[in-house]
């Protein structure tokens, strides 16, 4: 499990604070400090053993972070490429829906259309999207005749 340096140490500091009985039994072994290339320590890696030992006791002190993930303008601008040489005998659709979960959106432009991010964008008629809700990949393929809709589904490792 990596942590960020932040998170080692209320770790840290709630463990001292709660049981000297565990700070005793800590070996070298059971804490992995990742550093940068400069020496600047940048997370911690926990051993199993350890972990099991202070889960119920660091868990509720954690705060759940929320995914945040930002639209970048690489895609957009490819994106704007590939809407100004639109040739297709049909007309663009902005909706997009994951058949994973079920969000859905009748336009990913808009601002109460954000279910979903612009990740990959071509001329050659690919749209990549990522569904917020669940991390599925959505991909939109323009043909000349048809748009074929594909996806993958996140598994978490």
């Amino acid at each position: 499990m990596v942590y960020n340096v932040k998170i080692l140490f209320t770790l840290c500091k709630f463990l001292s604070n709660t049981s000297l009985f565990l700070m005793d039994w800590i070996m070298a072994d059971d804490i992995l400090y990742l550093l940068d290339g400069k020496g600047a320590l940048q997370g911690v890696q926990l051993s199993v053993s350890l972990w099991r030992e202070v889960e119920s006791l660091v868990k509720p002190k954690l705060k759940k972070k929320e995914m945040f993930v930002e639209q970048e303008e690489g895609p957009l601008r490819d994106f704007e490429t590939f809407m100004k040489y639109w040739d297709f005998p049909y007309p663009y659709s902005p909706q997009v829906t994951c058949p994973h979960c079920g969000a859905s959106t009748d336009d990913w432009r808009k601002e109460g259309g954000k279910n979903f991010i612009l990740t990959n964008a071509n001329l050659g008629g690919l749209l990549v999207f990522h569904c917020l809700a669940c991390g599925t990949t959505i991909r939109h393929k323009h043909f000349r005749d048809h748009v074929s809709h594909e996806h993958t589904v996140f598994v978490k490792k």
